[in-house]
């Protein structure tokens, strides 16, 4: 169960009457998702070989179909967003394989290829500031949450790697390092033999130890490639599509395999 997920139950427990909105505009409906799914009479005599050999394989067959009802009658949403449209529109490319947990945005930039990776991963650990956050306050937090960013900047007509590990967050980047690797396929592949060179070499110092004037100039530079605000906030929220989408297809796919 995501940390959205996590998070609306929480609230369900303390407050019945909370509604919870986050950024998939995730409606609690306490009362009614109970009943969304109610499963008949006639699903208790169900054969205990069609649900393997368990005794509780019924009741968890059944909750997992409530839970899908519910995601699917409250979570609707096109399976291309308007928001991702529009920033298909501004030159960048998504490239999600469903049931991988990592997204690579890319872009060109004269001879430059350009190369963003985030992972869903990281809005599956709740902030500490989702325990307390209720009603207005839960969607106020829903987006506060940091997502890591790992970018990498290749050029077409020369050798090496410029690579930028930054942290996405309120609509804004936070740079921690910049590297540079002469072989561009070791700063850019992702392999295990690749991570294993990369360990090994000097990987440049702290981004904020660097002469103020000089972290300026990496910005501008960053800018300059529309490493800004707009993918800064788009981020965060196709992670939380991203999400969503798998969770449903693993809820479907448990309970598949429950029911045979």
């Amino acid at each position: 169960m995501s940390a959205f997920r996590a998070l609306r139950q929480a609230v369900r427990v303390s407050s019945r009457s909370v509604t919870f909105s986050a950024a998939r505009s995730s409606v609690l409906r306490p009362a009614a998702r109970q009943i969304l799914s109610t499963p008949s009479s006639r699903a208790f005599s169900v054969s205990a070989q069609r649900f393997g050999t368990g005794s509780s394989d019924i009741s968890l067959s059944q909750k997992l179909q409530q839970e899908l009802d519910y995601e699917k009658t409250d979570n609707v949403v096109p399976s291309v967003p308007d928001f991702v449209t529009s920033f298909k529109e501004q030159g960048w490319e998504i490239e999600d394989t469903p049931g991988q947990d990592e997204v690579t945005l890319t872009r060109k930039f004269g001879q430059e290829n350009i190369r963003l990776v985030f992972s869903i991963a990281d809005i599956q650990s709740e902030p500490e500031e989702f325990a307390d956050a209720e009603g207005e306050g839960a969607e106020e937090a829903a987006g506060d949450y940091p997502i890591r960013v790992s970018l990498s900047i290749t050029k077409s007509n020369g050798p090496g790697a410029l690579n930028v590990d930054m942290v996405a967050q309120e609509g804004q980047f936070i740079t921690e390092n910049v590297s540079f690797y002469e072989d561009s396929k070791v700063g850019t592949e992702l392999t295990a033999e690749a991570d294993w060179k990369r360990r090994g070499m000097y990987i440049g110092p702290q981004f904020e130890t660097l002469d103020i004037g000089l972290q300026e100039e990496f910005d501008k530079f960053l800018q300059e490639r529309n490493i800004n605000e707009a993918v800064a906030l788009f981020i965060p929220e196709y992670a939380e599509f991203k999400e969503q989408n798998e969770y449903v297809k693993w809820l479907g796919r448990v309970k598949a395999f429950v029911d045979l």
